[in-house]
């Protein structure tokens, strides 16, 4: 009986994850012209997709990669990007069927993203890990895909199409950003600080001379541990 239970809930996830894929395909593929563009080539890219799958996370890697960064710069960077993953998976520990092994939480713990994420946490009542296997299959090869043929197709077009295609990395972060700066100006007002405050380091002489690396992780550690301690968010108190 449990085996059947896994197996509708695995396809479920497949079902789910369709959409994701599609969009994680679009993205990917943007990152993986990225990826070229900053010396790397197709197989270190998609494995580096197949390994991290986290998007915002590997922007920000394949960015330094590009610039020069150092190893210690991309590790600290890449942490501090991908901290919510933590809380995300806070989560879903406590969503996720009882009785099912730790090895389960393990394996689950590879498919954390924003998106199945989502979709996890309104499954009704408890989580099957098999549900999230099965967005998994569909969703990560959607990225790795993307990544790869991203890096390929980047290598063989001309010059001038690969710097206009590079735009569509601004406007991913700009769909990323825009939604939730609407919806909350708190969320609005830390993205203009965010900016202003970058623009600051590039202006400032002793500032500038600080590399990108630890520019990212002192702007992403100190502003958005200012906007918690300023204006926390007021989480619903549910009786237990």
């Amino acid at each position: 009986m449990e085996q059947q239970n896994d197996k509708i809930s695995f396809f479920k996830g497949m079902r789910d994850g369709v959409p994701i894929a599609l969009g994680y395909f679009a993205v990917a593929f943007t990152l993986g012209i990225t990826a070229g563009k900053a010396g790397m080539n197709a197989l270190q890219s998609s494995l580096m997709s197949a390994l991290m799958l986290a998007s915002a996370g590997e922007f920000a890697a394949i960015s330094m990669i590009g610039s020069g960064a150092g190893v210690m710069e991309m590790i600290v960077t890449t942490v501090v990007i991908n901290m919510r993953y933590l809380l995300m998976s806070s989560a879903l520990s406590q969503k996720v069927q009882q009785n099912r092994s730790f090895l389960h939480r393990i394996f689950m713990s590879y498919a954390v993203t924003d998106e199945i994420f989502g979709i996890s946490m309104t499954v009704p009542g408890k989580l099957n890990p098999f549900y999230q296997y099965g967005a998994a299959s569909v969703a990560a090869p959607g990225w790795v895909i993307g990544t790869f043929l991203g890096t390929v197709v980047g290598m063989v077009l001309p010059a001038p199409v690969m710097s206009a295609m590079s735009v569509a990395i601004y406007g991913m972060f700009l769909a990323v950003v825009v939604p939730p700066a609407r919806k909350n100006k708190i969320i609005a007002a830390v993205v203009v600080i965010s900016m202003s405050v970058s623009l600051l380091f590039q202006s400032i002489p002793r500032l500038k001379n600080i590399s990108s690396g630890f520019q990212i992780i002192l702007l992403t550690v100190l502003i958005s541990a200012a906007a918690a301690i300023l204006f926390p968010v007021q989480e619903e108190q549910h009786a237990s």
